[in-house]
């Protein structure tokens, strides 16, 4: 009997290590699978740290260039400032215009001629011609003030008997407008020795009275023409004179070119505007610029 249970004890010992033994097994296999489990969660959640860093330094990238910008707002605010030599500018050489423009507000008239001509006005404004005395006034009656001259420069036409050319404004107050288109004296070259009248004729945008007049012996000549205009109640007088002295084969000296002259002065002539203003002005004008001649 005592042996029987003696076998049994040890059978029962024997399944109960077996089981202990199975179930350590069984342990020891969870736990390599716990670990290996473990491992795995570790190495994922590894990889998924390393897999998040970029877009941290993406969220952070933005505040760098401010930084960046910043150092080398720095860096420029403290290096020294390059001082830039100035370029010298170039003087600009203006060039001035052929001709010049006369303008007299008070009788509105105004004409544009050659810079290089010599002008002058006012009481300087008395021309003369080859020495003969100064150029006369063509009006009927006396009245007449003289408000400019201009004049070519000497020397324009070396080897010939030039002497002198000028253009000549006049005004007369005192006339009307039929008086206005007759002269004092008329040209006399008619082959007959009648004088002839005075003939219409137009320059530039006016229309003009026209006479002529020649003085002189064979060695000092005067020769003018002579336009009249009637505006603001006022009679306008433009002169054209030339002036010769002395020619002949024995100087070596030819005679100018008459018609050459006179196209010069003309082109002033055609430049002439007369604009509108009011008589009383132009009366008060001739008054007192009468009264300061007659002084």
């Amino acid at each position: 009997m005592a042996t029987t249970w003696g076998t049994k004890g040890n059978n029962s010992n024997t399944s109960t290590g077996t089981v202990l033994s199975s179930w350590s097994r069984q342990q020891k296999i969870a736990m390599i699978a716990s670990t290996v489990l473990l491992g795995l969660l570790l190495a994922m959640s590894a990889c998924s740290k390393q897999a998040s860093k970029p877009a941290l330094v993406g969220v952070s990238n933005p505040a760098q260039p401010a930084s960046t910008s910043a150092v080398a707002t720095t860096a420029a605010s403290a290096a020294p400032a390059t001082t830039v030599p100035a370029t010298p500018k170039k003087k600009v050489h203006k060039k001035r215009p052929a001709n010049v423009t006369f303008s007299e507000p008070n009788f509105g008239v105004s004409f544009r001629y050659p810079r290089k001509y010599e002008l002058s006005s006012g009481e300087k404004a008395q021309p003369e011609l080859a020495g003969l005395g100064a150029v006369p006034m063509n009006f009927i009656q006396p009245g007449g003030v003289a408000l400019a001259t201009v004049a070519l420069p000497e020397g324009s036409y070396p080897g010939t008997d030039f002497s002198a050319a000028i253009f000549n404004v006049n005004v007369n107050r005192s006339l009307s407008e039929q008086e206005c288109s007759q002269f004092a004296f008329v040209d006399h070259r008619n082959p007959d020795g009648e004088p002839m009248d005075p003939e219409q004729v137009e320059v530039g945008s006016m229309q003009f009275s026209r006479t002529s007049d020649f003085n002189g012996s064979m060695m000092k000549q005067a020769e003018a023409e002579y336009f009249h205009s009637y505006e603001n109640g006022a009679c306008y007088e433009f002169v054209l004179g030339l002036g010769t002295e002395g020619f002949g084969a024995k100087d070596g000296i030819e005679p100018v070119n008459r018609d050459e002259v006179f196209a010069k002065l003309e082109k002033i002539l055609a430049t002439v505007k007369i604009k509108e203003v009011e008589q009383q002005q132009v009366a008060a004008k001739t008054e007192t610029t009468t009264e300061d001649s007659a002084k």
